[in-house]
């Protein structure tokens, strides 16, 4: 089988390209000349734990007002270490218990909206909505445009995988000046008016220790809002075709509420959010036997590694009783997911509340899945489902 991420076949359905990879000996060259595909756990967990010898710099730059800046995502130490303290001051852990509240608020919201009609698009009523309504929040900027946020964010997600339309170009540079005209503002208000939310955070840094550049700080914004709304949208998703896919396995979890965090762990391994990053090998070096020349391009495939039948024997196979631990679809190393905990909690939330306020819950039919225009990031566009109607106030947790 010949995997190329790009190809039709491959994004609609890349997991027996995967398993072709891993039974191949050594590493897969995309086209004979392009990046090298790294399918194995043990692979993947090395290029992973290895940043000195495979650099984040192959997920390239930002595009900000004539200028190109990286995010942390794309950096290595020290200024990956430098950019990640900072961040680390106001994404604790005890910052994202103290949200769960507001999830469950926002989430009772957006199901009681739906409820009577006894249908919904999971993705434009749930999926989306959710997370964008958090991060908007963290960050401390105005939900009302969650739509823009999320088109917003879909835009520079595009610029990275290189699949924005060269028809819709025009539109997406007018969205993009959009976007960054909004949070210059932003940041320019917390500049002059200091506040305690994430965006204040950042231009503390930046005036104050001098931890940050002005670039950096809108650098800063565009990952966080990109990476406050992908994943849990594709996650809620991908979950949610999953268990349509295996009724017995929903109906355990329906049985069983404390099934949901297992739910959760398992779809991030079986059909992981992100399916795989860029890496830039920094000097010749040997891998799964393999010879990998400095400056080629690695892809480390996370959601291949996650079905791997030497980490997890039976690894094709959906089960939400078995708890998968070591998976990479936060990535692993130093560039483990700054988000996890706020994607798990958020997903735990909305998986427990579909399951249990929304009776006979399915998909609305068998059609193929349109699934997100990304090379890496793997989740529906959209996901029509039903269920029978209920009131409002039973939807809401009421």
């Amino acid at each position: 089988m010949e995997y190329n991420p790009t190809a039709p076949e491959v994004r609609r359905d890349p997991y027996p390209y995967y398993a072709d990879l891993r039974r191949r000996e050594g590493l897969y060259q995309i086209d004979g000349a392009g990046p090298f595909a790294v399918a194995r756990y043990d692979d993947v967990e090395h290029v992973l734990m290895h940043p000195e010898l495979f650099s984040s710099r192959g997920m390239g730059t930002t595009h900000i007002r004539e200028r190109e800046t990286r995010m942390m995502i794309s950096c290595d130490p020290p200024d990956h270490t430098r950019l990640r303290n900072v961040v680390n001051r106001a994404f604790t852990p005890r910052m994202v218990a103290e949200l769960e509240p507001r999830i469950r608020e926002v989430t009772d919201e957006l199901l009681a909206a739906v409820a009577e009609r006894g249908e919904m698009d999971l993705i434009d009523d749930l999926a989306m909505p959710l997370p964008v309504t958090i991060i908007a929040e963290i960050l401390g900027v105005d939900p009302a445009h969650k739509k823009d946020f999320k088109r917003w964010s879909d835009h520079v997600v595009h610029e990275r995988s290189g699949t924005i339309d060269p028809a819709d170009a025009a539109e997406v540079e007018r969205d993009m000046d959009a976007f960054q005209s909004y949070f210059e503002h932003e940041i320019e208000l917390r500049r002059r008016e200091p506040r305690d939310d994430m965006i204040g955070t950042l231009v503390r840094a930046e005036t104050q220790d001098g931890a940050l550049d002005s670039d950096e700080v809108m650098a800063f914004v565009a990952l966080l809002l990109v990476a406050g709304n992908e994943t849990t949208t594709n996650l809620l998703g991908n979950a949610m075709i999953a268990l349509a896919a295996h009724p017995n396995q929903a109906a355990l979890v329906r049985q069983d509420l404390e099934l949901v965090p297992d739910l959760v762990e398992e779809t991030l391994r079986y059909d992981a959010p992100v399916q795989f990053l860029f890496r830039t090998a920094t000097r010749e070096t040997e891998l799964a036997g393999t010879t990998v020349p400095e400056g080629a391009a690695v892809l480390p495939i996370f959601a291949s590694a996650n079905r791997d039948e030497r980490r997890w024997p039976d690894g094709e196979r959906f089960d939400v009783t078995w708890a998968p631990q070591g998976h990479f679809a936060f990535g692993h190393g130093i560039h483990f997911c700054l988000g996890a905990p706020l994607a798990r909690l958020e997903a735990r939330i909305a998986l427990e509340a579909l399951l249990t306020r929304l009776p006979g819950l399915d998909r609305a039919d068998d059609a193929p899945v349109e699934r997100v225009d990304s090379i890496f990031l793997r989740g529906p566009k959209r996901l029509p489902m039903t269920f029978r109607p209920v009131p409002a106030t039973a939807a809401a947790g009421r």
